[in-house]
């Protein structure tokens, strides 16, 4: 697996090791990352299910008015 190298402010890293509950800096921002990226699969599970529902609704016939 690639590795990428960035430098961060300290402090974050902290607050995110002490929320976190993680002992390295290494671990705290792998766990912040993780987080986010399922935060977006559970996101886009949730709105393409309403879209979905969204089209069936729009794909019903609809009764003639007036």
């Amino acid at each position: 697996m690639a590795k990428v190298n960035i430098s961060l402010d300290a402090e974050l890293v902290v607050e995110v090791m002490v929320l976190a509950g993680v002992g390295s800096p290494q671990d705290a921002v792998e766990a912040v990352v993780r987080d986010y990226i399922a935060r977006g699969h559970r996101t886009e599970a949730r709105t393409e299910l309403k879209d979905q529902g969204l089209r069936e609704v729009d794909a019903r016939p609809q009764e003639p008015q007036g």
